[in-house]
């Protein structure tokens, strides 16, 4: 994922080699960035895992649990405007179908254990704090991001809550990032996350548009097949189809 880190100088350096070992390339400086990118549903994932071989990609870094809760005001005034906000705690884990269970330590600054995202989302012509971007691009999911990290996860959620913002929905899923070969000069800044989540597999493509498209269709997918609903709405619709009451998307 493209993203501008924002903080201090030595907060960037250290965003600089944490996202180096869990398989993101991260910018320092007080920018934000645009997020574009598409879902794709996976219906046989170990036949898609033997097409992302097939085609060049390779996981750049290990498999990771994502634990993700998001915040908003009592009366969903920020969902009202397209907004997220959201902390993620990123755990090592296991490689699907050993025995090893997840490695549940505090982060160190060295890349170990847990690390703590604060993300905030806008659609980017409700971005207030910077120009808006044109948004003519209707097939890809176009955000604007901020994105830092956290030190004390825990402290920033009784900030939140103590500003009247309210923890109101989690959700998880096992993330492995994957790129294609430096041979592939199109696809240098894109990034494919192979999402395993409670309500199916999916797999994430992130980056310039035509280097989305030209992934898609190497990994035999079309344009109609692409998805730019988010988790929440995407697990509103599974419980609607399977007529169970929405709770947290959780294994």
């Amino acid at each position: 994922m493209q993203r501008r880190h924002v903080g201090t100088r030595s907060a960037c350096a250290t965003a600089a080699v944490l996202g180096k070992k869990w398989g993101r390339e991260w910018y320092a400086g007080g920018a934000m960035a645009a997020e574009i990118e598409i879902k794709l549903r996976i219906g046989e994932p170990k036949r898609f895992l033997k097409t992302l071989a097939k085609v060049g990609a390779k996981a750049v870094a290990g498999r990771v649990h994502e634990m993700n809760l998001l915040f908003d005001t009592p009366d969903g005034g920020l969902a009202k405007h397209g907004q997220l906000l959201r902390i993620r705690t990123e755990t090592p884990a296991a490689v699907k179908g050993t025995r090893k269970t997840k490695k549940k330590v505090k982060a160190t600054g060295d890349g170990a254990g847990e690390r703590y995202l604060l993300t905030f989302k806008s659609p980017p012509e409700q971005m207030a704090i910077g120009p808006a971007t044109p948004v003519a691009d209707r097939r890809h999911k176009v955000r604007e991001e901020l994105e830092t990290l956290l030190v004390d996860a825990e402290m920033v959620k009784r900030i939140f809550e103590g500003l009247g913002l309210r923890g109101w929905f989690r959700y998880e899923k096992y993330r492995t990032p994957y790129k294609f070969g430096a041979r592939e000069k199109w696809a240098k800044n894109l990034v494919i996350d192979y999402d395993e989540t409670p309500i199916g597999t999916f797999v994430e493509l992130e980056g310039p548009p035509e280097a989305i498209d030209e992934a898609a269709r190497r990994l035999g997918y079309g344009t109609r097949e692409f998805i730019t609903k988010n988790y929440l709405v995407l697990y509103l619709e599974d419980c609607r189809r399977r007529e169970v009451t929405p709770a947290h998307m959780l294994f």
